[in-house]
Parts: C-alpha cells; structure tokens; sequence
C-alpha cells in the first residue's frame, strides 16, 4: 500500500507540474520571471517522475533532485533582483551561492559515498543528511525572508508561489529529519512527501491564474534575522559534523572531547555576540553590502520622534534630544553645547562624564558653526589641521579622544547650540548619508530648542508680572500704613493729656514713621529702571559698609588687598554684595563667620564672599541658581541671587560659582580695574 501511494503521489505531481512548465512557457503569469520558473517546475516534474519510476535511491534522482533545487534557489533571487526600486546587492547572491555550495557538497558526499568502503559510507551518508538539511533551512529562512519582503498591494499570486515552494522546503527537510534519525528512509515519509508535492503543485496552480505586478521591498530587520538564523543553522550544522567526527577518532575519550568541544565552542559564540565592537562592525558591514542605503529611514525617523516625544517623567528634553541624535549614528554619549553670550556652555549631557570637562572660550567656534552650518568630523580635523574647521575648534576638544562629531542645530538663522557626539563602539568616517541626516535632525532639534526656550522665557515673563503685581499690593498697603501712622503722630500732637506720654508716642510714631518710609523708598529703588554708569569705586571703602552692616547680627571679616579699585555703579554693587552676604550669613551656622576677600590683578578686581554653610549641589548650580523665583531657602523668592547676576553684568563684569555640598560656597565677583587718580575727589583724598 505504501509503496502503491509512493508511486502514484510522486507520479501526479510529476504530471501536474509537468503542466505548469508547459503553462509557464506559453503564458507570462502574474509577471512572474517565466524562463527560471519554468526550468524549476520542469526539474521538480522530472524529479518526481524518477522518484515514482526508479526510486529515491538512486544516483540519478540524487542528481536531479540537487538540479532542481539549484534552479528554485535561481527563481528565488531572481525575484529579488527584479524589484527596480532597491535592487541587492552582490551580497544577497553570495548568501545564495552558499546555500548552493551546500547542496552541491551534498551531492558530491553521496557521491564519494557510493564509492567508499561499507564500513565508512554511514559516517558520510550522515554528513550528507546534515548538509541536506542545512540547505532546507537556509531555503526556509530565505523564503521568509522574500515572503516578508513582498509588498502586499502586488497581489496574492505571488505570495502563493512562495509559500507553496515553502511548503516543498519543509517536506523535503522533514523527510531529512526523519532519514537522519531511523538512517534509512521511512516509506510513510516519503509517501507524504509525495502527497505534499501534490500540494504544492495545487497551491502554484492557484497563484498562477492570480494577477498581480512583481513588486518586492526588502525588509532589512527581516534581512538582519534572517541571515541571524542562517549563521545558527551553519553553528548547529558544524557542531554536528565536528561531533561525529569526534565520534569517529576519539575512541574511548570521544564523549569526553565531544563536551569540550561543545562547552567550548559555545562559549567562544557567546564570547563573541556578547561583544558591542563585534555587533557594531556586523551592524555596518550588512548595512553597506546588502543595502543601497545605510539607514532604514521610516524606523530610524519613528525611533527618532519617540524619544524627543517621551512622556512627562521622562528625562529633560535637553538630555532626550542629546540621546536622539546619539542614536542615529550609534554613539555611546553627547553633549549639548548651549549658547552663552558669543559662545558656548556645557549644557545637558547623555552618559559623557561633565567632571572632564574644561572651563574654555568657545566664541570662535560658535561663529563658525553659526556662519557655515557644517557638520564637524573632528578626525578629520585631527588629520588636517590645515583644513577650514580646524581654527576654531578648541583644544579641548581635539584633546579628548571620545569627541568625534561636532553637530550645529541651526534655528531661523541663528544657532540654537550645538551637539558633540562621543565616538561609536565601531569606529568609522561618515559619508554622505550620515551628513544629510544629522543635518535634517539637527534642524528638527534645534526648532524643539528653540521652541521649550520660549515657552521658558513666557513661563518666566508671567512670573515676572504676578510678582510686580503682588508687589504694587504690598507698596499700596505700605503706603497706607505710613499715611495712616503719620497721622495719627498729628493726631497725638493735638490730643495727648500728659506732656511726657505725648512727647514719647510722638517719637515712636515718628520713627516708625521713618522707618516705613525709607522701606518704601527701598522697594521704590528696588525696581529703578535706570542706574548710573559704572565709575571709578573705593571697593574696599564700600565692602566694609556692607560688613558693618551684617555684622551686627552675624560675625563678617574682610581681608585681602588694600587698594582695591574698581569700574562699577556704586548703588548696583553695594546691592549685589548685600545679596551675596545676606545669603552667606543664612546658608552659615550661628557662630560660623563669613569672609569677604578682595584680589586686584591690575587688569581686573576680585570680591569673593566666602561660607562654610551648607553649600550647593552642581546640578543646583548649573540650572537652578540664577533662575528666578527659585530658591534653595524655605519661604525664598529666588531673586538675590538672580538680581546679582544682572547687576553685575550691567557693569561688563561676571560671577563665578564654587560650592561643595556640606563644606560652602564660594561667590566671586569679577569686575574690571581702575586707578585711583579716577576716583571722584572726596574718596581720593
């Protein structure tokens, strides 16, 4: 019965192929290649003919079988070749042409088999099977990947011829599976085999009377698995052939080679995917040999948008643009270069370490990338440094050997900062791709820079009129106050009984009277839109008025140099070492006192308020400090601080910031010098 299904299977299928061959040649279908098509079902017909009349066996139906499987693999990448939009490359017929050698190293092992002693034909007779089925499931993962790639408005036919010859694929690799364990054919297994060849022959029946165009888009993540699965199937195929050999030579220790063989082998795999240069540099070479392109637009651009549109909680949108960027060129860390003035601040950083960073000018490099808008490739620079990038880059960042890419994020004219790129596990030049788009993301960028900036700079804006608004309030009931005690001073002038209380309420009223005007004309002063031009000023004759003035609740020193004079607005300065002391004296112990030392270099004058109190962390520092309405203190409007700032930028001069967290901070105020002969005569003499 068996041998009965065995013939008659195989013999219908060799007619019903037979059929499409001779419907193939005479009828283009569905825009199919008709020549490959038409030589494979021509081979697969004449292969089951010998099946059904000399048997699986023999050597010519080895021989043809081997045919008709290099002629399907031939239609295989003929399909992928026809697709005029993204053509593969070389590469993809290579990864063909070993499928092929594998068949053929198959034949020619039977071959040798047939030749060989009895006693050394089974050890080949099993290689051969291994090879077979290698070759079956590299074809399988081959049809995956050509399936997937199919675009779906091309219609079905197409996508039956492929999944009928996968079904061919998968007999022929269970029929293996089956030879390879019992090392004999089965019967039954070949009768299904037939019957499945009936099958498949319907199933390209179908997809032939389909139409459709012939249209196949290469998927690379399907590519990537799929080679991926291949490189398992050739892993698992040698550590099956080296173990049967171990088998054979090892004697009575074969067991004991055949573990290490495997422990071994299987660790050095893992070794080696575990490695990111490895996966890196596998990365890139498959990009380049099997695709026109390096990137995968669509996924790269989705991934891209998802990480600057990550939810609230997530991290700043500083450091996400940093990531996004990063990840287009798979650079391990960046850093944002913010615009400070006419040049440059370290601004947020992904995974690069800011301790490393120098305190540097960054102004010429800022023109630069703001006249030109060029992608810096820093090596190129390190190579020539004769080339037009290479002036204004800063040392630094020549110096350090993580920099590799430096990316300007231009902004309707203007630059929004810039991006320094740390260099990828695998390392290489850019090309023309990898120029256009970080281009087209540092533009995106630098629009949701300039964009949260503005928001910012509102959000700031609405502050500032709440709190004049609350500040009108509390000057109208202050007002109030003082007209409501002035007149009751009158009021006791006219009316009081007794001479001595009259005269004692009279003098209290009157100073309060005074004291409520002179806060008045305080926070009048507070807002003075106009301040004097900076002048020649006695810093140490004006320093020690603000440390008598705190000293009387806290301990204050002055120290330092003697003839200390400096270009500043006298009221402006005196403020804004009054904001700086008072935020010493709060953030010190009871006992603790705070030092104000003065420097003069000749060129420029140094005031640094110095305390051991509680000091500042570096994030505080470099994003909270001089932002207004924000405050380390408990009930602080966050303005002191912020309010310096201004005043002594007003005076062309800056504040530099050290502070420990638990050991103090340190402000200093740099201004620039002046001589004596320029004070005015009264502070001279």
């Amino acid at each position: 019965m068996t041998v009965t299904l065995i013939l008659w299977s195989h013999a219908l299928a060799a007619l019903l192929f037979g059929g499409l061959t001779l419907w193939t040649i005479r009828a283009n279908a569905i825009g199919l290649p008709r020549r490959p098509l038409a030589l494979a079902l021509g081979l697969t017909a004449l292969w089951a003919l010998a099946i059904a009349g000399i048997g699986g066996g023999e050597m010519v139906t080895r021989i043809v079988e081997t045919l008709r499987n290099l002629a399907w693999l031939g239609f295989m990448i003929t399909l992928h070749r026809r697709d005029a939009n993204d053509r593969p490359p070389l590469a993809l017929g290579t990864v063909y042409g070993v499928v092929a050698l594998v068949s053929l190293a198959a034949l020619i092992l039977h071959i040798t088999a047939n030749s060989a002693a009895p006693g050394a034909a089974e050890p080949v007779e099993s290689a051969v099977l291994l090879l077979r089925m290698l070759a079956a499931v590299a074809a399988l993962v081959l049809m995956q990947a050509l399936y997937s790639a199919l675009n779906p408005a091309a219609g079905g036919g197409l996508r039956w011829i492929v999944a009928a010859l996968a079904g061919l694929w998968i007999a022929e690799f269970a029929l293996y599976c089956t030879e390879y364990l019992a090392t004999q054919p089965h019967p039954q297994s070949v009768a299904a085999r037939g019957v499945a060849m009936i099958a498949v022959a319907l199933a390209m029946v179908t997809a032939l009377q389909r139409k459709g165009e012939l249209s196949v888009q290469v998927s690379r993540t399907v590519a990537y698995q799929s080679l991926s699965l291949v490189a398992i199937g050739a892993y698992f195929a040698l550590l099956a052939l080296a173990t049967s050999a171990i088998a054979t030579i090892g004697g009575e220790n074969a067991r004991v080679f055949q573990t290490a063989f495997v422990l071994g082998s299987t660790a050095a795999i893992l070794t080696l995917v575990s490695n990111g240069w490895l996966r890196a540099w596998a990365k890139v070479k498959l990009a380049k040999h099997l695709f026109r392109h390096r990137y995968d637009y669509r996924a790269e651009w989705m991934r891209f948008t998802e990480t600057l549109g990550a939810p609230e909680g997530a991290a700043p949108l500083d450091e996400r643009i940093v990531k996004a960027i990063a990840d287009l060129t798979d650079s391990p860390a960046g850093l944002l270069l913010a615009p400070d003035g006419a040049g440059f601040e370290p601004g947020a950083s992904w995974n690069w370490d800011r301790g490393l960073l120098p305190v540097a000018d960054d102004a010429p490099l800022a023109a630069h990338l703001a006249a030109t808008g060029r992608i810096i490739e820093l090596d190129q620079v390190r190579r020539d440094p004769a080339c037009p990038d290479a002036a204004p880059v800063p040392r630094w960042m020549l110096d350090s050997a993580d920099a590799w890419v430096l990316v300007p994020l231009p902004h309707m004219g203007t630059l929004a900062g810039a991006i320094l790129l740390a260099r990828p596990p695998f390392d290489r030049a850019l090309d023309w791709e990898d120029f256009d788009l970080l281009k087209v993301a540092g533009r995106q960028v630098a629009s949701y820079l300039a964009e949260a900036r503005a928001q910012a700079a509102l959000a700031e804006s609405q502050r500032f009129d709440e709190f004049n608004r609350r500040f009108a309030f509390i000057l109208h009931d202050i007002k109030n106050l003082v007209s409501q005690l002035t007149l009751t001073a009158r009021n006791a002038e006219r009316h009081a009984d007794k001479p001595e209380f009259r005269a004692d309420m009279v003098a209290t009223l009157k100073e309060s009277a005074e004291r409520m005007n002179a806060l008045l004309a305080r926070l009048s002063q507070h807002h003075r839109a106009r301040r004097e031009a900076p002048r020649a000023v006695d810093v140490r004759y004006l320093v020690r008025g603000v440390a008598s003035e705190k000293g009387r609740l806290h301990p204050v020193t002055v120290s330092g140099a003697e003839a200390v004079i400096a270009l500043a607005d006298p009221a402006g300065l005196e403020q804004l070492l009054g904001h700086l002391v008072q935020n010493a004296v709060d953030a010190s112990a009871e006992n603790a006192p705070v030092s104000i030392v003065l420097g003069s270099d000749g060129h420029e004058i140094s005031v640094d308020v110095v305390d051991s109190g509680c000091g500042m962390s570096p994030a505080f520092v470099r994003d909270k400090l001089f932002k207004p309405f924000v405050s380390s203190k408990p009930g602080g409007f966050g303005i002191g601080a912020f309010e310096a700032r201004q005043l002594v930028q007003a005076m062309d001069g800056r504040i530099e910031v050290t502070s420990r967290e638990g050991q103090g901070t340190r402000f200093r105020v740099i201004l620039k010098a002046a001589h004596t002969a320029d004070l005015p005569e009264e502070r001279a003499a």
